[in-house]
Order: C-alpha cells, then sequence, then structure tokens
C-alpha cells in the first residue's frame, strides 16, 4: 500500500500517512493488553533457577532415621521372599521397626515399604501385590481397610513454591472399611473417609468425604456406597456427592 502525502499542522513540509485498516473481528485475550496504571507499576515477573545445590546439601533425614532406613534395606529380602501365607512373620518384622499393625492383617511379600515406622494399619486390613506404600509421612490404614494391588500410596512431596524443592512429609489417611482398588494413586495431605472407595486407577490429590465413590483421573464421585443408601433410604440429588 503506498502512502499518499498530506502537509502536517503548520504547512511546513507535508509527511507520510499510512492509511489504517481496521478489523471487524473481536480482539482476543492473548492480543489484548493491559495499559491501566498498576500494570505499567507492576515489574517484570522475575523466574528463578531451580536451587539443585541447596536442595541436595539439605539433610531430610537425621542420623538415627538413615541408619533405620539402612536397616530396613537390608531387612527387606526377608520380607519380600517370605511365603505368601506367612502373614504374621511379616507383620512381625514390620512391628520390629516401628510399624504398628494390627491383628489379623495381610500384607503381600511384593508389597514396597518405605519406612515401617510410619505405618499405622488397624485391625483386618489388608495390602495386595504390588502395592506401594511411599510412607515419607504418615501413612494409616483403619480396621478392615483394603489396598489392592499395585495401588501406589504417596506420602512426600516437594514444596515447589520454593527453588531448593524441600521435602514435604506429608500424612494419608485411610478410614475404617475403605477400599482402594487397583493402581489407584492417592497423593499427599489426603484422607479417605470410612466405608469411601477409590476406583481402580483412580488419581486422588483431594480428600474424600466417607461413604463415596470416586473414579477417574482426577477422581471425581459418581454415587455413594451401599451402606450410606441404606442409612438415607432415598438419595436426594442435591448432594454434589450422589448422582
Amino acid at each position: 500500500m503506498r502512502p499518499h502525502r498530506k502537509p502536517d499542522a503548520t504547512g511546513a513540509s507535508p509527511v507520510d500517512v499510512i492509511p489504517t485498516v481496521r478489523s471487524s473481528a473481536p480482539v482476543t485475550d492473548q492480543q489484548a493488553v493491559d495499559v491501566s496504571p498498576a500494570s505499567k507499576q507492576k515489574g517484570p515477573d522475575i523466574v528463578l533457577p531451580l536451587d539443585v545445590d541447596t536442595n541436595r546439601a539439605t539433610r531430610s533425614w537425621s542420623r538415627r532415621e538413615n541408619a533405620g532406613r539402612i536397616t530396613w534395606a537390608l531387612a527387606t529380602p526377608f520380607f519380600a521372599l517370605s511365603p505368601r501365607p506367612a502373614w504374621a512373620w511379616r507383620n512381625w518384622l514390620l512391628r520390629c521397626f516401628g510399624a504398628r499393625v494390627g491383628r489379623q492383617v495381610h500384607i503381600f511379600p511384593s508389597v514396597r515399604i518405605t519406612i515401617p515406622w510410619n505405618l499405622t494399619i488397624g485391625d483386618q486390613s489388608a495390602v495386595g501385590d504390588r502395592a506401594i506404600l511411599y510412607a515419607l509421612g504418615p501413612i494409616s490404614l483403619g480396621a478392615r481397610a483394603t489396598v489392592s494391588q499395585g495401588v501406589h500410596l504417596c506420602a512426600g512431596t516437594h514444596d515447589w513454591r520454593r527453588p531448593d524443592r524441600p521435602l514435604v512429609k506429608a500424612p494419608i489417611s485411610i478410614g475404617d472399611d475403605a477400599w482402594i482398588a487397583a493402581d489407584a494413586f492417592v497423593g499427599p495431605h489426603v484422607s479417605v473417609g470410612a466405608r469411601a472407595i477409590v476406583g481402580a486407577r483412580a488419581v486422588v490429590t483431594k480428600s474424600i468425604p466417607e461413604d463415596v465413590i470416586v473414579v477417574g483421573n482426577p477422581a471425581s464421585p459418581i454415587s455413594r456406597t451401599h451402606s450410606a443408601e441404606r442409612e438415607s433410604h432415598v438419595a436426594d440429588s442435591r448432594d454434589p456427592y450422589v448422582q
């Protein structure tokens, strides 16, 4: 497009003028520019790189805890290679390392337990094949709770808000009669209520009330357990945890 020439306000010399083409298309959020006074005063965001040196130099565990973890690593083969019916043997071995294990608890030999002294397992509970109890923080299973095969209970994370990403030893609580189905993931700071059910391969990052069934990633409620239905008799359609 060729510019046409137009005299300026003083008539001294002509200046080039480029015709403006206006578009009728709406401006998107990405195209819009904030020109408010607050935006002019706000400086640029400062992005700090990860401080790996500080992270690695930080002692997350005491010497006693490190010694206990090494000793548990040496004892783990006696746990993992024990016959499947040797429930009492594995329970005894966990108690030797500080775990609080109730009566008639069934823990399969392929279960991976990070720190046994952070475990509390109620009477008649069960932990299935290949489950991971990543007990950097406390993990508590109520009475008659079921943790199915391949479940990952992750009681540890890192504070992503800080550049050194310090370790956070966060608790997990599984209520009485709750069931965590196969291959589900339960994250730190999560509490699963009594009689709640977590569906297979669900990802749970927020606490779940009692008597609720959740599925999916992220886990969302789909129904209530039969015990809750028997108590209420009539499902309330206004309840956000009932479909």
